[in-house]
């Protein structure tokens, strides 16, 4: 398996679409950050990448950064990391923007279109989210820019994702069983679907996981190290599993993550311990052999180095921060 599709394997993505709008211009709402949506949306999510599928018409998208990108049909617009932002019709659109009772129809789970605007040009599209694990996440989103958009109608695929998602709309607004749950699969690949899409448009000399992920070389080298986390590997091993010369895979994948392959390897031994931690009872012990430590000493000089404080206590930290978040919500 390769490294992208390691990750995306055990990230456990779940998906979900919660808007569905037919506006005329002048139109205009604002989204808050994800962690605010996240009470309402999906309460307890750790991480919340929304995004939004223009199906007819057009759309603005405007960040706090003043950054704006144009959407038209067919483009799909991710926010990876829940950054607030406006999506309107434009300058056209007077601020502050109405509400238009989105908020009651998203409560309420209602997904038949909402109708609304000032009577001009029609724009259609739909919402959606993706919850997602930030430790096990971390290489594709911190990758990722703050937004960045695709086209899913370049090929059949893409038409028939696209098309699927507005019949299976179309069905939870009519109330047919089963339909929001094939509408949550729909859009963990949609969601699947336009990475790759993106990390196809990546330029040669780009940097960073996802571009590594498509090099062959360090692609390959990913893959192996995700696929086997505990096994003891040294660099000439996996060298030699690769087909390269321990210095030139050192270069390859520096170039790429800015790291040496082993340290990247111990960074994410640590991510998936910290996981361990935060939602299991295990033992530090267990948890330690099973990302690739001989001793339990040497995993908690490792974490605490990683994380500023030992295993026990990062457990305990966190159990009561989930424990006060829950009784918050």
């Amino acid at each position: 398996m390769d490294a992208f599709s390691q990750i995306l394997s055990g990230v456990k993505l779940n998906g979900a679409v919660f808007f569905s709008a037919e506006f005329s211009a002048p139109w205009g709402f604002s989204t808050p950050p994800t962690k605010v949506m996240a009470a309402t949306h999906a309460p307890g999510a750790a991480h919340l990448v929304l995004y939004h599928l223009v199906i007819e018409g057009g759309a603005f998208i405007e960040l706090t950064d003043e950054q704006c990108i144009e959407l038209r049909p067919g483009d799909i617009v991710i926010f990876p990391h829940g950054d607030p932002h406006h999506m309107s019709s434009g300058k056209d659109a007077a601020r502050p923007f109405p509400n238009y009772g989105i908020s009651a129809k998203i409560r309420s789970r209602d997904l038949s279109p909402l109708h609304a605007g000032g009577g001009g040009e029609i724009s259609r599209f739909v919402c959606g989210y993706m919850t997602c694990d930030p430790h096990l996440s971390r290489p594709i989103l911190s990758g990722l820019p703050p937004v960045f958009k695709v086209n899913i109608r370049t090929d059949r695929s893409g038409h028939w994702l696209e098309n699927s998602i507005l019949h299976l709309v179309e069905e939870a607004a009519s109330g047919r069983i089963g339909s929001e749950a094939m509408l949550a699969k729909l859009s963990e690949a949609l969601f699947v679907d336009t990475l790759r899409r993106y990390v196809a448009t990546l330029p040669e000399q780009q940097t960073g996981w996802l571009a590594g992920a498509r090099d062959p070389i360090v692609g390959k080298s990913l893959g192996l190290l995700h696929s086997r986390i505990a096994h003891p590997w040294t660099i000439a091993d996996l060298a030699d599993e690769v087909g390269i010369s321990r210095s030139a895979l050192v270069e390859r994948f520096t170039r790429y993550l800015s790291e040496p392959p082993m340290t990247y390897l111990s960074r994410w031994r640590l991510q998936l311990a910290a996981r361990s931690l935060e939602s299991t009872s295990r033992g530090v012990a267990e948890i330690a052999a099973d990302v690739g430590y001989e001793s339990e000493a040497s995993f908690s000089r490792a974490f605490k180095r990683e994380f500023g404080q030992p295993p026990g206590r990062y457990r305990s930290d966190h159990k009561s921060a989930s424990v006060q978040t829950s009784a918050h919500v």
